[in-house]
């Protein structure tokens, strides 16, 4: 990862600021993107204070022109775009969808998939330039299966699934390889709003018998990231402790 360059949405908190962590230790350049500024800049300094290279950009990930400017930010910044990790998403409204608002399914669809063809839009332009690069995609265990209450959450984390694949048909050829990610249940800031019962109830859905961590997934992320997983683009890869194969 050495002098590559990376762009991680939602990367204050949660699995983007582990895969930050993990980024830059092994080299690269991040460009940590988030709306929420001071825990973002938080996450910057960190990985400055240990000796890794880092820069903070505050975007609303549902905003085309933010995107744009993120992507312009990075290449700016340090010269090119190399990998970007579209991480940045929100639980939304835990309705059925016959008492679920307009507003919040409009707001979660913005934030978890409309964000991401922002994104891929620019990024993708800014790779050609290039030569290249890597793009994953954060969608969930719920990009492969519904979740009663979610219906908002799991179409947009279906559509990940279905953008990622037809942008890897589009650019595979191009040298840009696109994944997606499906993480189970994570240890992170999404899961506050649950009590400790429901966080329970959530544990006895993974075969393995906990919810996973942050760390977990950005290893995952890196590897996609990286030229070890050359041969890789279009897929889907479940990271969730046995919840899909129930």
């Amino acid at each position: 990862m050495k002098g590559k360059t990376v762009i991680i949405t939602g990367a204050a908190s949660g699995i983007g600021k582990a895969t930050a962590a993990l980024f830059a230790k092994q080299g690269a350049n991040v460009v940590i993107s988030d709306i929420q500024e001071e825990e973002g800049k938080a996450t910057m300094e960190s990985i400055v204070a240990n000796g890794g290279k880092a820069s903070f950009f505050k975007t609303d990930v549902a905003s085309p022109e933010e995107m744009e400017a993120l992507v312009n930010f990075a290449v700016k910044t340090y010269g090119g775009l190399d990998i970007a990790v579209n991480n940045a998403g929100i639980g939304g409204e835990l309705n059925p969808i016959a008492e679920m608002s307009l507003e919040g399914w409009q707001k979660v669809i913005n934030i978890n998939l409309n964000s991401l063809f922002y994104g891929m839009k620019y990024q993708i332009a800014a790779m050609l330039k290039s030569g290249g690069g890597s793009i994953v995609n954060i969608s969930s265990i719920l990009g492969a299966v519904g979740f009663g209450g979610s219906a908002g959450y799991s179409a947009a984390k279906h559509g990940v699934v279905g953008l990622t694949q037809t942008a890897a048909l589009e650019y595979s050829a191009q040298n840009i390889r696109i994944n997606a990610v499906g993480p189970g249940f994570i240890e992170t800031p999404l899961l506050n709003v649950l009590d400790a019962e429901m966080k329970e109830q959530l544990v006895a859905l993974h075969p393995i018998g906990r919810l996973g961590r942050s760390e977990e997934v950005a290893e995952l992320v890196l590897w996609l990231g990286s030229d070890k997983s050359s041969f890789v683009s279009g897929s889907y890869y479940p990271i969730d402790g046995g919840y899909l194969a129930r």
